[in-house]
């Protein structure tokens, strides 16, 4: 038995934060129901048309869930969801601020309905406060959050490359949902859960917070170094490759020197001999550990450090992480169904001896919007209207 099967969720999800929490709830056998808008369905869908015709973004997190075309605007509509809900787990949702409760699905108004039901909304700042009603999309959320000021080189200050706001509240969302129904099954009592961009990131943000904070300054932006940590960080090797190590202690910065430096008395000198004087006088250090790995390629370099138990990598592209050993060795990819055909996925990093993770296709909007409402007991065809753009069945 898969851990969440026989859990429904019912979710009026966009962009990233809901569905990639409710896609891990999938994986994990529990049943979504993605309400789209009829048409053009959840706007993720259009973000760009790499994965043969289809968003990467969408084809990432949206898999093994049912899409349900619904015009929430119309009182009709509302009464499916409303069935909906009284039979569900789990409702989420990461629409604009107060549009849930405009529809007439506040949290006060469904607790008091449906009291065994776990609602959870998704915002950028949170439902009350000076910035409740502030537009958030992700750069803009890592500003406010101060990631984008701490990544990046000294001159240029950098968002992460990834939706890395987006997806800590999804992370915060998927766990809360869980603790959720652990403590149904001892209580019988749903819960309202909130999660907010902003308060997911600044807990990410710990570290230099902390240091900010009880520290005489911030850290300052170091590229792909370590702001209190050195060496740490990526090196130029003979052949313009960069390698990537990081010293952790002061066994680790003894052995590299002696064993990769090839020169102990580095290792003591007064520079460089704690972690605080290698950090204050990181340009020398930098120019010392250069002059050695000039004169080998990388991959000598990295064998070098791998014999030395020093921690390194090396600067994988995205075609790269694809063909990676590792996650060839360890059998990490699969395929799932979409409307475009098979497509590679990796399978959710979470394994056990006891379940398969669920790889259900892709589905397309409003691709199972009949089978639903005849489920919970609608007549399709005089639901037309309130479920296609045109009343004609079309929902693309």
């Amino acid at each position: 038995m898969l851990p969440l099967e026989g859990i429904t969720v019912v979710s009026l999800e966009q962009a990233v934060a809901a569905p990639f929490a409710t896609r891990q709830l999938a994986d994990l056998g529990a049943r979504v129901i993605k309400v789209e808008r009829p048409g053009p369905g959840d706007f993720a869908r259009g973000y760009d048309k790499t994965v043969k015709g289809m968003s990467s973004h969408f084809v990432w997190i949206n898999r093994s869930k049912e899409s349900l075309a619904l015009d929430l605007k119309q009182e009709e509509a509302k009464k499916v969801l409303e069935e909906l809900l009284g039979k569900a787990d789990v409702f989420i949702h990461n629409l604009a601020p107060g549009a849930v409760d405009r529809l007439g699905f506040s949290a006060a108004e469904l607790k008091e309905k449906y009291p065994q039901l776990i609602i959870c909304s998704i915002s950028g700042y949170g439902t009350f406060g000076p910035y409740t009603n502030k537009k958030a999309y992700d750069l803009l959320i890592q500003c406010e959050a101060g990631l984008v000021s701490v990544t990046g080189t000294e001159e240029t200050p950098s968002k992460a490359g990834i939706s890395i706001a987006d997806i800590a509240a999804g992370m915060y969302t998927y766990t809360g949902v869980l603790t959720a129904l652990i403590a149904r099954s001892k209580t019988g009592k749903g819960a309202v859960i909130e999660v907010s961009m902003l308060e997911a990131l600044a807990e990410w943000m710990g570290y230099p917070l902390y240091y900010s904070a009880y520290g005489e300054e911030e850290p300052k932006r170091t590229g792909a170094s370590h702001a209190t940590i050195y060496p740490y960080g990526p090196f130029m090797a003979g052949d313009q490759k960069f390698v990537f190590m990081g010293i952790q202690n002061e066994r680790e910065w003894v052995r590299f020197c002696e064993e990769v430096l090839k020169n102990a008395d580095i290792a003591t000198d007064g520079r460089f001999n704690n972690n605080s004087n290698r950090v204050a006088n990181k340009e020398a250090l930098k120019s010392i550990i250069e002059d050695v790995f000039r004169q080998q390629e990388a991959n000598q370099i990295i064998e070098l450090l791998e014999e030395a138990k020093i921690a390194n990598a090396r600067l994988n592209t995205m075609k790269e992480l694809e063909d990676h050993p590792q996650l060839k060795a360890r059998n990490r990819w699969s395929e799932v169904d979409s409307p475009v055909g098979p497509l590679k996925a990796l399978l959710p990093p979470v394994t056990s001896d006891e379940f398969d993770s669920v790889m259900k296709p892709i589905p397309e909007v409003g691709e199972h919007t009949e089978a639903i409402l005849k489920e919970f007991g609608f007549d399709p065809g005089k639901m037309q209207q309130f479920t296609t753009i045109d009343g004609a069945g079309k929902t693309t």
